[in-house]
C-alpha cells in the first residue's frame, strides 16, 4: 500500500480538498436557495432563475468524484478525510450523479452522444410508415403563405370588380 501512497502528487490530493469545499458549498446553495425560493412565492427549485448554476456545481462535483474514484492510489488519502472512505465517496457521488442526470437541461444531454441512442431504446422504435397527424393541420409557414394568398386573391378580385361596381353605378 506504501506504494500506491508515494505515486499521488499534491495537485491529487487538491482533488479530494476540493470535492470537500465543493459537496458542502453545493449544500449551503440548495440550502440558500430553497429558502429564496419560498420567498419568491414558493416556487420550485427548477424554477428559480439561476437553477443552471446548481447543475454547474453539480457537474463538477461529479467530475471531482470521478477523477478520485478513477485514482486507487488515493483511496488512503480520501478514508483519512472522508468519514466511510471510498466506499462514502462513491455512494455520495452516485447520488450526486443520479441528482444530476435527472435535472440535466436538453443541452447538458446533447454533451452525451449515446444520449439519443439511449432515448430511442428507452422509447422503442417509432413506426413512421404512419403519420397520426398527417391531415391534422398545417405548420405556420405553409398558414401564413395560405393566408397571404387568400388575402392577395381577394384584392385582385376586389380590384377586378371595383371597375364593373363604378360603371354599374352610373
Amino acid at each position: 500500500m506504501e506504494e500506491n501512497t508515494a505515486q499521488v502528487t499534491k495537485e491529487d490530493l487538491w482533488y479530494i480538498d476540493n470535492y470537500l469545499v465543493l459537496k458542502d458549498y453545493y449544500d449551503r446553495t440548495i440550502s440558500r436557495i430553497a429558502a429564496r425560493c419560498i420567498r419568491m412565492g414558493n416556487i420550485a427549485m427548477e424554477e428559480y432563475p439561476f437553477y443552471s448554476y446548481i447543475l454547474d456545481v453539480l457537474e463538477e462535483i461529479c467530475e471531482t468524484g470521478n477523477y478520485i474514484v478513477s485514482k486507487p492510489e488515493m483511496y488512503p488519502y480520501v478514508a483519512r478525510k472522508i468519514a466511510g472512505g471510498i466506499e462514502a465517496l462513491q455512494n455520495n457521488l452516485s447520488i450526486y450523479q443520479q441528482e444530476l442526470k435527472n435535472n440535466s437541461s436538453p443541452d447538458m444531454i446533447k454533451q452525451d452522444p449515446t444520449e439519443i441512442n439511449k432515448m430511442k431504446e428507452a422509447l422503442g422504435e417509432i413506426d413512421t410508415t404512419f403519420d397520426p397527424t398527417a391531415g391534422a393541420g398545417m405548420n405556420i409557414d405553409d398558414l401564413m403563405n395560405k393566408l397571404l394568398a387568400e388575402n392577395q386573391k381577394e384584392q385582385e378580385q376586389s380590384a377586378e370588380t371595383k371597375p364593373t361596381d363604378e360603371g354599374n353605378q352610373q
